[in-house]
């Protein structure tokens, strides 16, 4: 038969085996990453500007806050629609499920993934919910990195490496900050800080702010620039401030949490909307300023506009009251948390970067505006409080120090509040991990014990699949079979030297060793009188299938000192591990994740 023509795409892959070497094609392939990942940023921020200003018309302007009781539902309602009708399945949250996808699912991602959240974000917070799009640029960029190293085969590390260049871009493009997006891909996705990894992610940041700038011009999500120089005196200021900003990042998982666990009792999609809807309209009515991303309150409050950042509520007759003017801050600070995750628990799509930063500007607001008006004759800057309560916020709530520092440094064109900004940090950061061992978008993931961090032995083990390693030829025997029938039908059989004993329902009640009837093996006699049962012992230890991560089946042979540790998936037997392939497994993988 003749043969079938290449394709397109295998002349491709065999002109760049042949021409370009492995390390410059991931360098090109990272700035058509970047430029995608810029793009997806532009056209997320784009599609829910436009969608906010078709629902600002002069009707809506007329009847502002009455309508943000029916916005919200709408948006749920449509994004229901889409997820139910179109893509017939459920969007998770954007950087979490990318995490689990480089942790157990080898960097691969769906590509249903590159446009899901594209088309519902916007959507979710066009229409009022309270989330960032920061995630769902990230998991977008994620999918179209992921599947680009698909296509042309690329292995696991460099799809990994992709990802997270992927990552970088998104932020590169919607912050416009360059330098903190590569120190974001580092600190969530835990890539390694090796030249090679870092000039792709470099070319991939520097191709999507290019494509911001391209698309967007210089217009930017923060239009402010630092006026207030840092103050030594104001140096005990911030260290409470980064106390306040600890506590509050504790309280930002904690009620994160447990209104997901809420609204996880509602069994119906439908009851979770239109509870989560009916909630959402009500914060929005007395705090409009929780209306989408928020952008608009921390412009506001960067720029000394208090009355506009907080927006039209039923006490805007009293907010000459200074006081009054602090206690909504501070409960814009407590609600955003909540409006954000009722978001999510209600079938939004979105991510929880922005909100952090909004929380983080109120509070650090509110909190200048008590020392400036205390009466103790202290004075601080209330736009730098502001700037550094985000930046403390961001490094408790994402555990992200680093990337919270560069961020504002970055978005504010300077660098002079870099003492605050690593203070304010730094404690934030400590005192957060010290209540809360994990962030929001790995907590779940570490609790699996399926997180990758900078520990490669604990990464090699996480990526490691356990199918693999399991062998299930292994010959069973029952307890009641006697140990001739057994020595004549199995053992002759077998290669073994260790058998599973199993009830006829296949449930798993302990090993024979052939080392244990050695000495009598021979005898027919003796082999007539004894039952298998009578032989049969206990595993040193039991490897649980769906329960043991692979850090704890290694410890268990390491315990143990066992050779075959049997394992059991749902009660029944399933099959054995033994020490050696185990070993041989570990050593392929760190290979395949450190070359």
């Amino acid at each position: 038969m003749p043969k079938k023509p290449a394709t397109i795409l295998t002349r491709i892959l065999i002109w760049r085996y042949k021409h370009i070497s492995e390390q410059q094609f991931i360098y090109t392939i990272s700035i058509l990453v970047g430029f995608l990942a810029g793009l997806g940023s532009v056209v997320l921020k784009n599609a829910t500007h436009f969608i906010q200003s078709l629902l600002e018309g002069k009707i809506i302007r007329d009847y502002h806050n009455a309508f943000y009781f029916i916005f919200p539902i709408i948006g749920l309602c449509i994004v229901y629609l889409i997820k139910k009708r179109i893509l017939k399945r459920d969007i998770p949250h954007g950087i979490p499920s990318t995490l689990l996808s480089i942790s157990k699912e080898n960097g691969i991602i769906e590509r249903y993934k590159m446009y899901a959240a594209l088309i519902t974000a916007p959507i979710t917070a066009g229409f009022g919910g309270s989330v960032g799009l920061q995630g769902p640029a990230v998991s977008t960029g994620a999918a179209v990195g992921s599947n680009i190293a698909q296509l042309f085969h690329l292995n696991m590390k460099n799809r990994m490496l992709l990802i997270g260049c992927a990552a970088a871009g998104a932020m590169a493009a919607m912050f416009k900050a360059p330098i903190a997006a590569i120190i974001f891909a580092m600190e969530i996705f835990s890539l390694d800080i090796a030249f090679a990894s870092l000039l792709p992610l470099l070319l991939a940041s520097l191709s999507a702010v290019i494509t911001s700038y391209f698309f967007l011009g210089t217009d930017v999500l923060f239009s402010y620039r630092i006026q207030d120089v840092f103050q030594i005196k104001d140096i005990g200021f911030y260290i409470i401030l980064g106390i306040g900003t600890g506590l509050a990042s504790v309280y930002f998982s904690k009620i994160y949490f447990w209104i997901t666990r809420f609204f996880e009792q509602f069994k119906s999609p439908m009851q979770r909307l239109l509870i989560g809807g009916v909630f959402i309209g009500v914060l929005l009515y007395y705090f409009p300023s929780l209306y989408g991303e928020g952008y608009g309150l921390i412009n506001n409050l960067l720029h000394d506009n208090v009355i506009a950042a907080i927006g039209i509520t039923p006490l805007n007759a009293y907010l000459e009251n200074i006081w009054l003017v602090i206690l909504l801050l501070i409960g814009i600070t407590v609600l955003k948390a909540i409006a954000m995750t009722t978001t999510f628990a209600a079938g939004g799509v979105g991510g929880i970067f922005i909100p952090t930063l909004v929380m983080g500007s109120a509070m650090g607001n509110a909190f200048a505006k008590i020392i400036n008006n205390v009466g103790l004759d202290f004075h601080v800057s209330e736009s730098n409080f502001t700037l550094i309560g985000m930046a403390g916020l961001i490094a408790g709530v994402l555990h992200a120090p680093l990337t919270a520092i560069f961020l504002i440094a970055e978005i504010t064109g300077g660098y002079e509040l870099f003492v605050p900004l690593m203070l304010v940090a730094a404690i934030s950061f400590i005192l957060t991990r010290y209540f809360v061992s994990n962030s929001i978008y790995t907590l779940e993931l570490a609790e699996k014990g399926e997180l990758l961090t900078h520990n490669k032995d604990e990464n090699v083990l996480i990526l490691m699949d356990l199918d693999k390693i399991i062998e299930t030829n292994f010959i069973r025997v029952n307890p009641d079979m006697k140990l001739n029938k057994m020595l004549k039908n199995v053992v002759t059989k077998s290669t073994r030297n260790i058998f599973p004993v199993v009830d006829e329902d296949d449930m798993f009640l302990g090993i024979m060793l052939l080392d244990d009837v050695r000495e009598i093996m021979f005898d027919k006699k003796t082999c007539k009188k004894h039952l298998v049962e009578n032989f049969m012992q206990n595993p040193p230890e039991i490897i649980y299938y769906n329960v043991d991560s692979m850090q704890r089946v290694m410890e268990k042979f390491k315990t143990s000192g066992a050779w075959n540790l049997p394992v059991i998936k749902n009660g029944k037997y399933y099959g054995f591990i033994s020490k050696s392939k185990l070993l041989t497994a570990y050593r392929r993988k760190l290979v395949e994740v450190t070359s």
